[in-house]
């Protein structure tokens, strides 16, 4: 037999002979990669609604914090009040006790004479 023919009859025969061999190969690969595929559509999924929650709680705590420091600026406005008031009064305190001092000066005066 020429080798043409050869070739002809092994290119007839090798495409069935390669289906019965590597289809159900490919087939099975082919179910591997998809099942592949939906445990990584899952996992993003999975991990999409954890991301969501995660962001949710810590927006949560953002304005939970936000809030604290507002409450705090507060507090720190109120003490400021009161600092002011208090420094307001310290001239006022300082002149009542030079008062007090020059009587207790004038009734020893007096005292003595």
């Amino acid at each position: 037999m020429p080798a043409g023919k050869i070739a002809e009859k092994v290119g007839e025969k090798a495409p069935s002979w390669i289906e019965r061999i590597l289809l159900p190969s490919l087939n099975e690969i082919k179910g591997e990669l998809k099942a592949i595929n939906a445990r990584i559509d899952s996992l993003d999924d999975r991990m999409n609604t954890r991301l969501t929650s995660l962001e949710s709680q810590i927006g949560s705590l953002r304005n939970e914090m936000n809030s604290k420091f507002e409450g705090m600026d507060y507090r720190f406005e109120a003490i400021n009040t009161r600092l002011d008031s208090l420094e307001k009064r310290f001239p006022v305190i300082e002149e009542i006790t030079a008062l007090k001092l020059k009587i207790a000066d004038i009734e020893k005066r007096l005292a003595l004479a």
